[in-house]
């Protein structure tokens, strides 16, 4: 009975540290939430802003840029799969990678083989045990990414975009994600960056024609120099909404791993409780039988 009491209270122990080091995590992750959604707040008009712009130019020019022209006989796209770099934070990377397999299984329908690249830990480590040969790998910076990480990733998507298929370059861009909703609801996501989906612009007036537009130096070179910072923008944001999607989807993990650790200390302090009393019990028994015997001896 005392070595069972003793190891009910050795294991109460190693629960109450470990669930201060949930309490912790879940307080941080918890804190980042509020800034997460702010930087993606604030990221969001200009992306939407840059597209709008974008899709004014290309659709009042006659230019075909090779960012927003549709390719044909495409065999090879690159796919960006957005993880974490650190566990604990539940399903989210598991889902995002799940996305990332059905959209690869699609492109392989479609015929066309994948170039990988992996952003965050869990994605690199998960292909490379896999054998999968990797494009591009970036990790470091998932919780919280700065403009000059998805530029870095965007020179090397764009230099593979502008490079023939045939010497290792790619036909389109695909990204998955997770796309932040609210503190209960993140939603893995994947969208074609290249190239780039045009939409027509309905910038005319009430009852009026279209603006004419006029471009300097020209339609050609305004897009040589929106269109990377087009994809600049679409990567910063996506890598925003997976960070803020991360902090969420650990504040929930961490909060469901302390709440099951103080489940396990009431458990196991009712049965540390049990075996002291069954210990006394036990202890008692031995006292009076032993007080009777010797009353019967005498």
């Amino acid at each position: 009975m005392a070595g069972q009491l003793r190891e009910y209270r050795r294991r109460t122990r190693t629960v109450q540290s470990t669930k201060k080091i949930t309490r912790a995590m879940e307080l941080i992750a918890a804190s980042r939430i509020a800034k997460a959604r702010a930087r993606v707040a604030a990221s969001r008009p200009y992306a939407a802003e840059i597209t709008r712009v974008i899709s004014a130019v290309a659709s009042q020019s006659t230019v075909h840029h090779p960012l927003t022209t549709e390719r044909t006989g495409v065999t090879r796209a690159a796919v960006v799969v957005v993880t974490s770099d650190r566990g604990l934070a539940g399903g989210y990377s598991a889902n995002a990678l799940r996305q990332a397999g059905e959209l690869m299984e699609l492109l392989a329908d479609e015929g066309k083989s994948v170039a990988l690249y992996a952003v965050g830990r869990k994605a690199v480590t998960y292909y490379r045990f896999r054998g999968r040969e990797l494009a591009g790998e970036f990790t470091g910076f998932t919780e919280q990414p700065s403009y000059a990480d998805a530029k870095a990733i965007a020179d090397e998507l764009l230099g593979a975009f502008t490079l023939d298929e045939a010497d290792g370059g790619v036909g389109e861009i695909h990204i998955v994600y997770t796309e932040y909703v609210s503190a209960m609801t993140q939603t893995p996501e994947a969208h074609r960056l290249l190239p780039m989906v045009l939409e027509e612009t309905t910038e005319a007036p009430v009852g009026g024609a279209l603006p004419v537009y006029e471009f300097e130096p020209s339609a050609e070179g305004v897009l040589d120099a929106l269109l990377p910072r087009y994809v600049e923008s679409r990567l910063y944001v996506a890598l925003l909404e997976a960070a803020a999607s991360e902090s969420a989807s650990r504040q929930r993990a961490m909060k469901s791993a302390t709440d099951n650790a103080e489940e396990l200390i009431r458990t196991y302090t009712r049965l540390a409780n049990r075996a002291r009393q069954e210990a006394i019990t036990q202890e008692i028994s031995e006292i009076v039988g032993g007080a009777n015997a010797l009353a019967d001896a005498g």
